[in-house]
């Protein structure tokens, strides 16, 4: 095993529990990306270039931009969601004053 695999290995070793112990989830999204593309060049270091591309373009480019589009809908929707509450609120506050 060469120092590189070795490295690899420690950096994907570490990196899996960082992506599960964030909290945030814009962090965690990018983390993945991260650990995608060590896990990527992991690959093509154990001479599988094949694994590889298919490793960057699922886990360092289309999960983290799905992952992104889902958290930006439930932003959006929470905001919606708040809003709606809001309106609520003061309409049945101003027909309680009449």
């Amino acid at each position: 095993m060469s120092e590189l695999q070795a490295g690899l290995f420690v950096l994907l070793a570490l990196g899996g529990p960082a992506v599960v112990l964030m909290r945030d989830p814009l962090r965690q999204t990018l983390m993945v990306g991260v650990y995608g593309l060590a896990l990527a060049l992991l690959f093509f270091v154990l001479q599988a270039p094949d694994v590889a591309l298919s490793q960057i373009v699922v886990c360092t480019v289309a999960v983290p931009v799905m992952i992104l589009l889902a958290l930006a809908k439930v932003r959006t929707h929470e905001h919606e969601s708040h809003d709606d509450e809001q309106e609520q609120r003061a309409s049945s506050r101003g027909d309680r004053g009449r």
